[in-house]
């Protein structure tokens, strides 16, 4: 047994992660930003909850970009196909649970 005290967890480089656990297929990580990320369709679904800080995630409809704001509690649910990128205002910590070697 191990307890991670996620608001205070910062990595030695943006969306640097602890893994929490594997789980079968999937796995559970903690990370740590204070950069966006890059555009990416994912391969397998994920969820994306904001445990600490502020998200502002970009996703695509279409050809439209949308941008939904995520705060801690909320949770993001990310198809396989979806278009987005995650952009920290200004740093956040974001639990992911996605399927192993997920890109």
């Amino acid at each position: 047994m191990r307890f991670i005290d996620a608001s205070t967890f910062t990595a030695d480089r943006p969306w640097g992660a602890v893994d929490l656990g594997e789980f079968d297929t999937a796995t559970a990580r903690l990370h740590w930003t204070n950069e966006p990320y890059v555009w990416h369709v994912n391969d397998g679904p994920e969820i994306f909850i904001v445990l600490g800080g502020a998200v502002d995630m970009h996703y695509k409809v279409g050809e439209e970009e949308r941008v939904e704001h995520l705060t801690p509690g909320t949770v993001c649910c990310v198809e396989i196909g979806d278009s987005h990128v995650a952009r920290p205002t200004p740093e956040a910590r974001i639990l992911v649970v996605e399927r192993k070697d997920s890109v």
